[in-house]
Formats: C-alpha cells, sequence, structure tokens
C-alpha cells in the first residue's frame, strides 16, 4: 500500500476502534447506567485533566522547544480565552431556547419565574454547552492525532502503526469521559455514539493534511496541542468539577477522588506506554 492509504487507513481504524471500545458503556441497562453516570464524570475529569497536563501540553513543550515554552504558554491561555467565549456564545445559544435569561427580581415575579427555575435552567444549558465544548476539544485533539499518525508513517511504516495502536489506547479512557460528558449534557446513547464517531474520522483529516503539509502541520502542532490542552483544562474545571462539589457526603466524595485519580492513572499509563 502507499503512505497515503496507510495513512488513512491507521487514522479510521484506530478513531472508530476506541470509540466504539468506549461505547461498550451505552448498552447498559438504563437503570446501570444512570447509576454509573456520576461515576463517569468523576473519571471523565480525571481523564480531561490528565490528558491535557500530561500528555498534550508535555508534548507542546517537547515540541516547541524550551526556547518557545513562553509561546506555548500563549497558545495556552489563548485557548481558555477562546473556550471561555465559546462557552458564553453556546450558553446564550441555549438559555434563549431554554428561556433562561437572567430578569430583575420584580420581572421574575411579573412573569411567575422563581430564581430556582432559572437556576436550573442555567444548569440545564451549561451541560449542554460542556458537551459541545468536548466534542470541539476532541475534534482537534483527533486531528492533531491524524497528523502525528502521518509523520510516524512518513518515517517508517512499522513506526506508524506502533504509533496508531498507542493513539488509540491512550483515545480509549479519553472516549469513555467524552460519552459520560455528552451524556451528562443530556444528549441521547445513540446520538453520543454517532458524535463521537463524527469527531474520531477527523483524525483521517488530521491524517490527510500530515501527508501534504507535514513541515508546516509540525510547526504548528505544539501550538495547537496547547489549544487542545485548554479546551479539555476549561471544561474539567469550569463545567465538571463544580457539579461534582454538589455532592458533599463523605462516601461520594472518596468516591470522587478515587475516580479522577482514576482517569489521571489510565491517562498516565497509556502515555508512559505510548513512549
Amino acid at each position: 500500500m502507499t503512505t497515503l492509504l496507510w495513512i488513512i487507513l491507521a487514522t479510521l481504524v484506530s478513531g472508530v476502534l476506541s470509540v466504539l471500545a468506549a461505547g461498550v458503556f451505552l448498552a447498559l441497562p438504563t437503570r446501570a447506567r444512570e447509576a454509573a453516570l456520576p461515576h463517569l464524570v468523576s473519571f471523565a475529569t480525571g481523564a480531561l485533566l490528565g490528558a491535557a497536563l500530561l500528555a498534550l501540553i508535555p508534548h507542546a513543550v517537547q515540541g516547541a522547544g524550551l526556547e518557545n515554552v513562553h509561546e506555548v504558554g500563549i497558545a495556552l491561555i489563548a485557548g481558555i480565552a477562546l473556550f471561555f467565549i465559546l462557552e458564553k456564545f453556546l450558553l446564550w445559544r441555549h438559555c434563549h431556547d431554554d428561556h433562561c435569561s437572567e430578569h430583575p427580581l420584580g420581572e421574575r415575579e411579573m412573569h411567575g419565574h422563581d430564581h430556582h427555575d432559572h437556576g436550573n435552567a442555567h444548569d440545564h444549558a451549561r451541560k449542554k454547552a460542556s458537551g459541545s465544548l468536548v466534542l470541539v476539544g476532541d475534534a482537534l485533539h483527533n486531528v492533531l492525532d491524524g497528523v502525528l499518525i502521518a509523520a510516524a508513517f512518513l518515517t517508517d511504516v512499522h513506526l506508524g502503526i506502533v504509533t496508531a495502536l498507542a493513539i488509540m489506547a491512550h483515545e480509549i479512557p479519553q472516549e469513555v469521559g467524552n460519552f459520560a460528558v455528552l451524556l451528562h449534557s443530556g444528549v441521547s446513547r445513540r446520538r453520543a455514539l454517532l458524535l463521537n464517531l463524527l469527531t474520531s474520522l477527523t483524525a483521517v483529516l488530521g491524517g490527510v493534511i500530515g501527508f501534504f503539509a507535514l513541515e508546516k502541520a509540525l510547526m504548528a502542532l505544539p501550538f495547537a496541542l496547547a489549544v487542545a490542552a485548554a479546551s479539555l483544562l476549561y471544561v474539567a474545571v469550569a463545567d465538571l468539577i463544580p457539579g461534582l462539589h454538589r455532592k458533599i457526603d463523605p462516601r461520594s466524595s472518596v468516591t470522587q477522588v478515587v475516580l479522577i485519580g482514576l482517569g489521571i492513572a489510565l491517562i498516565a499509563f497509556a502515555e508512559r506506554h505510548a513512549h
């Protein structure tokens, strides 16, 4: 096979298989899935933090070189600002659809709304926004994975295959986290699977881009990695962690800490064995 065909096949198989492996969760009965969902949100928090801080940012710094660490930091800050603005837009759109915009006290009383109603609607909008944000971040991450796979195949076919397998192993725990975020945001199981499959196909796009414009892609890669890391950090810190703090009983708190640690540990394990 030609190198381009190897790249397309590897990115397609790696992306689709990682999503399908993570999608086993969707086969659980409704009661078991609802019981497991809060735990998966905790796991998702750890997986997103681990992917950003243990994989994406170190790779960004390594790729840019120590002399460009400051620029990587700027890209990270710019990414956080970008996703803050994006979430503002998504919140505005969903709040407009759900009629959850804030009103003065007198106006709330006039229309028969209370603070609790608007708080619930705003929380619902934030859940929707977090699902949209994680899809954007995952699509960008998959594009970059495709570029990395292309770079490996252009070096050596065997290295490309090993890299694709390592990336697939790295993606499975993160895709489980993505499913948890999407289900937490109110997306149905079937739609969550479809959306994750579609975002996984962006790895093929990244592979093709990497093949035809490798030098330019690799020059921009460290800074794009920083932006991808920013998206994962933002979802974990701004959207998921505040929800975890709503359960403050000792048992739930200990479970959350353990599952966050497990999510981080699995990403660290996958990242270590990818090298």
